[in-house]
């Protein structure tokens, strides 16, 4: 197990036009590969007969790799930090919810362009469980697109003619678990062994209680406990979110070559981009809560090497809701990638805390705790997702004050006639701290909004939130309809399904009246679209908020006050008050900016950029 493998199996099943850029690729990424691997599972007999098979999987299917997609590889292995420039604009939507279909989404391509997107998230779109299906997250099969939406031809359609308007398609890929009717979850009750150790299945209660000491729980209120007794396996399984979504078991290496081998026919579907979900539940350890495991971060090394072999023009982005102090590990360190981004949830809660305290000292404290990403690798930005806001990620940089994090969720809950109409998620947990659901527009206060000046001061909060994610450095990701200004949609109450999970308030149909309005300055749709839409222009711009300038945080005497200079070329000032702040820049210690006064005048929940 000394000796580094030769890559012979790989290059076997390649055509020869392909074999001496796939030896390359290998002489840089296999080493990488080759020691996560044997670390993880290298003291099983079999460890070299597996990875010798590993290695011709991959081949395999970097020998069935399309040849615009290799062309692909090629102009994106040439410029490795494509994906950092600041021109790059995410999006976020449901096929269903945005397009109807698939077919739907490729209509709404126009929309997305005059917004300037080049990044387009469509949540799960994989044939998902029969009956309740946690949104599309209980995946039965990563080789079928939902009947609902279409079909694999559909998908692929789908994603040339994204890809022909310069934008990646990011898809989905749950790697913590399947639903109880994939074909693994099936095999494994018909009395497959092989299929059995696909999941973590115990005999009685015994470990399940001794893992349950240290573990917390996701859904406490709709999915109680983090083991699930199923009659066909006589045994309890492992389900950290809800009873019918198995976890993996990556101790056994055949669920990992399983998993890699769906995401590259994925891939090779034209894929660019992989949202890996649930990344800091993958590995299991007795005592520990079982998230941010070292051995999660081997895994994701070790996918990441396969896809910088077989499918250089890939993107993985984590997605690991976790404290600021376990962020940075998901993008890796130098000479060890892991993901090329990752969510950064607390920049998020932190903005929107900020917004209900006009105060700036938990914001501050999330960007002065953030570092800089090594090479090749970025944070993705946003102000709302289809997920809810968990508050108690800012536990660390609220010193563990659950009171005051519990107040910035009655704040965003409608308590003391604030300006919000969020949502209450987990309101019957035994929780101090509930998390917050609800749409961009109606946390900022348009739904509350009484007359003109009202909705003035939500769209000025609107903006403030996502100038912060577009200034930050990064990958800015937008959610479907914040860019119209939609609300709410309370519709979810009357389908039982859906009726106990408030994150469907988050989760309405495409306003396809607020489109209409879209290009209408005087409508409140126009009004959003058309300053979202500046905001944007003006990054595009601007050179300094290219992902690897520099950010500092400036100094601020008035707590209302964020500063953040990117570069010495761009100055960010963002009041989170609803008074009028003067800014002295030379307070700030800046420097000069010529064509500005030495004064900045913001008005309430105002914000000012800045270029030299």
């Amino acid at each position: 197990m000394t000796d580094f493998p030769s890559p012979e199996r790989l290059l076997a099943a390649l055509p020869l036009a392909l074999r001496a850029d796939a030896a390359r690729r290998y002489a840089v990424h296999g080493p990488q590969l080759y020691r996560r691997l044997a670390g993880l599972y290298g003291t099983r007999p079999d460890f070299d007969r597996w990875y010798d098979d590993l290695l011709g999987s991959i081949g395999e299917l970097l020998a069935a790799r399309p040849a615009d997609l290799l062309a692909l590889d090629a102009r994106r292995a040439a410029d490795p930090g494509w994906f950092l420039r600041q021109h790059m604009l995410g999006y976020s939507a449901y096929a269903d919810r945005f397009g109807g279909d698939l077919a739907g989404v490729g209509r709404r391509i126009g929309h997305l362009r005059a917004l300037g997107v080049t990044y387009l998230h469509l949540l799960p779109f994989l044939r998902p469980r029969a009956g309740e299906n946690d949104g599309g997250f209980a995946v039965a099969s990563f080789d079928e697109v939902d009947p609902a939406l279409g079909s694999m031809d559909d998908l692929e359609t789908l994603c040339a003619h994204l890809r022909g308007a310069g934008i990646s398609l990011c898809a989905d890929f749950i790697l913590n678990h399947v639903a109880d009717d994939h074909a693994w979850a099936r095999g494994a009750q018909a009395g497959d062994a092989r299929l059995r150790e696909f999941f973590h299945v115990f005999p009685d209660r015994t470990m399940p209680d001794r893992y349950e000491r240290t573990l917390g729980q996701v859904f406490p209120a709709a999915a109680p406990g983090n083991f699930t007794h199923v009659p066909a396996l006589d045994g309890w399984v492992w389900t950290t979110f809800y009873p019918f979504q198995w976890d993996l078991n990556y101790a056994n290496p055949a669920v990992l070559a399983e998993i890699a081998a769906a995401l590259l026919r994925l891939a090779n579907r034209g894929v660019e981009v992989f949202r890996l979900d649930s990344t800091a539940f993958l590995w299991k350890r007795e005592g520990t809560s079982c998230m941010n495991q070292p051995e999660a971060h081997a895994l994701l090394q070790a996918l990441r090497a396969i896809v910088d072999i077989a499918a250089p023009g890939v993107l993985l982005k984590a997605e690991a809701i976790v404290p600021t102090a376990d962020l940075p590990a998901y993008l890796g360190q130098p000479g060890e990638p892991e993901c090329h981004l990752a969510y950064h949830s607390t920049l998020m809660a932190a903005s929107w805390a900020a917004l209900a305290e006009q105060d700036t000292t938990l914001l501050r404290r999330v960007v002065a705790g953030t570092p800089t990403p090594p090479s090749g690798a970025s944070w993705l930005t946003y102000v709302r997702c289809h997920d809810d806001i968990g508050w108690k990620i800012l536990a660390q940089e609220a010193d563990g004050a659950t009171d005051r994090l519990a107040a910035i969720a009655d704040f965003f809950h409608g308590a003391g006639g604030s300006f919000a109409a969020g949502v209450p998620f987990q309101s019957g947990a035994a929780s101090a701290v509930h998390a917050t659901n609800g749409m961009a527009a109606a946390l900022s206060g348009f739904e509350t909004a009484a007359g003109p000046l009202a909705r003035e001061l939500a769209l000025r909060r609107l903006l403030l939130v996502h100038g912060v994610a577009l200034a930050f450095g990064g990958l800015p990701m937008l959610y479907m309809g914040d860019e119209l200004g939609m609300g709410n949609d309370h519709g979810y109450r009357d389908d039982p399904q859906r009726a106990h999970d408030t994150r469907w308030v988050q989760r309405p149909a495409f306003d396809e009246h607020a489109l209409a309005w879209r290009d209408d300055p005087d409508s409140w749709a126009g009004r959003v679209f058309g300053a979202l839409r500046a905001l944007v222009e003006q990054r595009r711009a601007c050179a300094a908020l290219d992902a690897g300038v520099p950010r500092a945080l400036l100094p601020a005497q008035d707590l209302a006050l964020f500063a953040l200079a990117r570069g010495e070329r761009f100055l960010g000032l963002f009041n989170f008050s609803e008074r009028t702040l003067k800014v002295a820049l030379p307070a700030l210690g800046a420097g000069a900016w010529p064509g500005y006064p030495d004064e900045i005048e913001l008005g309430p929940w105002d914000m000012r950029w800045l270029q030299r």
